[in-house]
C-alpha cells in the first residue's frame, strides 16, 4: 500500500472519533473500516511484533502515510483510561517509536469513549452516559484543558465533583448506620463551588427570589446553603454527619438532593423521602444518580445497589424507575425537571401554576395606534389623560385572553373609578387598540389551555373545586365549564396517536416555523424544528412532543427538536458551536420512546472540540 492509497482509504472511514488531523478507532470497531485498511493495520502491527494484547486502539493519520498503536488496558472499565503505551509508525520513512506511559504520574487519558466503538456496541449506552455527565458538569467547555490525567482531575475536582468509580459524584449522606458492611456514607458528601442541580432548577422556574423558605435534606458540608443564604434567602440544612444537631424544620420548599441514592435499607430510604416530604409545605425537590444496567453490572452488588471502591453504597435509577419510586412512596404526581430530578407538589394550586406556565406563551403587543378621531371628545380626553392606566389594563387584557378579575389588576379600583367597569374600560380602548389583537390573545390562551389540561392527563384528576381561581375564570371564559375543557383536552391528547393527524400538521406548519420536513421513501417521516418555534407549532404537536417531556423534563440545552410522525418519538439535539459557525456539529442525540418509556442517550463531538 502506498500514501495515496492510505490517504484515500482514510477519508472512507465513517466511524471512530474525528480529529482535524486523526481518526481514532477501537480494534472492536474495525468492521467499520475499508476492508483492505483494517487488514494493512494488522499486517503493521504483526511487523513491528505488536500483540494483539499490546493495543486495542489506532490512530490514522488524514494527510500523512503514519498510524499509531495505542494501548489503553483499561478502556472498558475506566471511565477515563490513561494510555499506556504508543507505537507511532513513520511508513513513508518505514520508521516506528516507542513511548512507554505506565510509569508516568500524568499520562494522557481518554474522553468520549462512545465514540471509538460502534453504537451497536453494549457499552455505547454506558459510554454515552458518562460523557453526558461531563458534558452537564461544564467540564468539556475548555477542551485544552482535558488531554492528561492530571488536569483532568484538577477541573473534576474544581467543579465541585469527585471522580468514584468512573463516574462524577457529589451527593449528600443521611445518617450513619453500621451494618454488616460498614458503609461509609459519609464519604458521599462533596465540596462544591457552584450551585447543585436541583438547586439551578429552583432558581430558573422562580423558586429563588425570597418568596418561599427552603430546607435541604441532606446538605451535605453546606454548600448550597452558603450561597443561598449570601443572597438573603431563608434557607437551614440538616446533614446526619456534618450538621448532626441540626434541626429539622418544615419549610415551603424541600430538596432532598442525591441522597436517596446512597442510603442501602429500604426502609431507611423510604423513612428519608417520607420524612422529607412531612416537612414540605409547598415543593419537594428530589434527585438521585442515574445509570444503565451495563453500567451497574461494573460493581460488586449489594442489596438493591452496588458497592463501590470507596466503599460507599448506590442505588442507580433509570428515569422511569425513579419516577416511579416517587409515587409509589408518596401516592404523589412526580414532575420530571431534567435526567435524574422530579418535583412533587403539596400545594396543588402552585402546581397547577407551575404547570401552566410551562405551557403559556405570552401574546406580544405589537403597536399603539394613534387616536382615532371619535365624537366622544370628553373620553378622548379621557384616555390622554389616563394613557398608562389604559395601556396597562390592555396589556392585562393581553395577557390573560379576557376581563382581568379585581384581583388580576392592580389598578383595578381606580379603572372602575374612571370609567365605571372593566367591560367599559375595554370598549373605550377599543378605539385606540386593535380589537383582533384581544381575539388572537385570547385564541392563544384557549389553545395553551387546551394543551396544559391534555398533559395534565398523565397526572391523577383534580375536580374542578381543587383549581385555582384564575383558572376557573379562564374555564368559564373560553370553555363556558370544566366539563367541556376536559373532553376537548382528551380528544386532542387522543388525536397524538394517529399519524395522520400528525403527519398533516407537520406538513402544513413545516414551512411556517421553518422547520426541516424529512421524507423517507418520498413520504414524510419527521419534521426538525428550532426549539424556540415549539410553541408556534399547533396544539396536537405541542402535546405529542409535552408528552415525551413528561419524561425527560426541561429543555434548556437542547437547540432542535425532531418530531417522528409514525412511531411515537421525540427526538432532542444539541450542537456545539452554535451561531458561531455555518457548519454546525451534532454534540448530543436524546431519543424518547414514548410507547416504552425509554429515554436513549447518544454523544457526538465535533472535530474542533478536541
Amino acid at each position: 500500500m502506498n500514501a495515496e492509497q492510505f490517504t484515500q482509504l482514510v477519508k472512507q472511514v465513517s466511524a471512530g472519533k474525528k480529529l482535524p488531523d486523526a481518526i481514532y478507532l477501537h480494534k472492536d470497531a474495525f468492521s467499520a473500516l475499508p476492508p483492505l485498511l483494517a487488514k494493512f493495520i494488522s499486517v503493521v502491527a504483526t511487523a513491528l511484533k505488536v500483540s494483539d494484547s499490546e493495543w486495542n486502539i489506532v490512530k490514522l493519520f488524514k494527510t500523512n502515510f503514519r498510524l499509531s498503536l495505542l494501548h489503553y488496558p483499561d478502556f472498558y472499565t475506566d471511565a477515563y483510561p490513561a494510555l499506556q503505551q504508543s507505537v507511532t509508525v513513520d511508513l513513508a520513512k518505514l520508521q516506528h517509536r516507542l513511548t512507554r506511559y505506565d510509569s508516568h504520574d500524568n499520562p494522557p487519558i481518554l474522553h468520549r469513549k462512545e465514540h471509538f466503538i460502534l453504537p451497536d456496541h453494549p457499552d455505547y449506552e454506558s459510554f454515552c452516559l458518562i460523557t453526558l455527565e461531563g458534558e452537564a458538569a461544564g467540564l468539556y467547555d475548555n477542551p485544552r484543558m482535558i488531554g492528561f490525567k492530571a488536569s483532568w482531575q484538577r477541573l473534576i475536582a474544581k467543579h465541585g465533583y469527585e471522580l468514584m468509580d468512573g463516574r462524577l459524584f457529589r451527593s449528600s449522606a443521611l445518617h450513619s448506620a453500621e451494618d454488616e458492611q460498614n458503609i461509609d456514607r459519609h464519604r458521599t458528601a462533596l465540596v462544591r463551588h457552584e450551585l447543585s442541580a436541583p438547586m439551578k432548577t429552583l432558581a430558573k422556574h422562580g423558586f429563588l427570589q425570597g418568596d418561599y423558605s427552603i430546607f435541604d435534606y441532606g446538605c451535605g458540608r453546606g454548600d448550597d446553603l452558603r450561597e443561598l443564604e449570601a443572597h438573603g434567602l431563608d434557607v437551614v440544612g440538616w446533614d446526619p454527619n456534618f450538621r448532626p444537631d441540626a434541626d429539622k424544620v418544615s419549610s415551603d420548599i424541600v430538596n432532598i438532593g442525591f441522597v436517596i441514592n446512597v442510603i442501602e435499607d429500604k426502609d431507611e430510604r423510604l423513612d428519608a423521602l417520607l420524612g422529607s416530604w412531612e416537612l414540605t409545605q409547598k415543593l419537594l425537590v428530589v434527585s438521585a444518580m442515574l445509570a444503565n444496567e451495563s453500567y451497574i453490572e461494573q460493581f460488586q452488588p449489594y442489596k438493591d445497589g452496588v458497592v463501590t471502591s470507596r466503599n460507599t453504597f448506590q442505588k442507580y435509577y433509570s428515569q422511569s424507575e425513579l419516577k416511579e419510586f416517587i409515587e409509589t412512596t408518596l401516592d404523589e404526581n412526580a414532575i420530571a425537571i431534567g435526567p435524574g430530578i422530579f418535583y412533587v407538589f403539596r400545594d396543588k394550586n402552585l402546581e397547577q401554576q407551575f404547570q401552566q406556565n410551562r405551557q403559556k406563551r405570552h401574546y406580544e403587543w405589537r403597536h399603539l395606534t394613534a387616536p382615532e378621531p371619535v365624537s366622544e371628545t370628553q373620553a378622548r380626553l379621557l384616555f390622554t389623560q389616563h394613557q398608562p392606566l389604559f395601556e396597562a389594563f390592555w396589556k392585562c387584557c393581553l395577557d390573560l385572553g379576557r376581563l382581568p378579575a379585581e384581583d388580576e389588576f392592580t389598578d383595578y379600583k381606580q379603572l372602575n373609578e374612571i370609567v365605571g367597569s372593566p367591560k367599559k374600560a375595554l370598549r373605550l380602548v377599543g378605539k385606540w387598540y386593535n380589537p383582533d389583537e384581544l381575539e388572537q390573545a385570547a385564541a392563544m390562551r384557549k389553545e395553551d389551555l387546551l394543551v396544559y389540561f391534555a398533559l395534565a392527563q398523565f397526572q391523577k384528576h383534580k375536580g374542578y373545586a381543587q383549581q385555582p381561581e384564575g383558572l376557573k375564570r379562564d374555564i368559564k371564559a373560553f370553555f363556558g365549564n370544566y366539563n367541556v375543557a376536559l373532553m376537548q383536552a382528551k380528544e386532542l391528547l387522543f388525536s397524538i396517536a394517529d399519524t395522520g393527524i400528525i403527519e398533516q400538521a407537520c406538513v402544513e406548519i413545516a414551512e411556517k416555523v421553518n422547520g426541516k420536513l424529512v421524507y423517507e421513501d418520498e413520504m414524510p417521516h419527521s419534521l426538525i424544528i428550532d426549539k424556540g418555534r415549539l410553541n408556534d407549532l399547533p396544539a396536537v404537536l405541542r402535546v405529542y412532543v409535552g408528552s415525551a417531556l413528561q419524561l425527560y423534563g426541561d429543555i434548556d440545552e437542547v437547540h432542535e427538536i425532531k418530531i417522528h410522525i409514525t412511531s411515537g418519538k421525540v427526538t432532542l439535539l444539541t450542537y456545539s458551536d452554535r451561531g458561531q459557525t455555518d457548519t454546525l456539529a451534532l454534540r448530543e442525540r436524546v431519543k424518547i420512546n414514548m410507547a416504552k418509556q425509554q429515554i436513549y442517550y447518544f454523544n457526538y463531538i465535533k472535530e474542533s472540540e478536541t
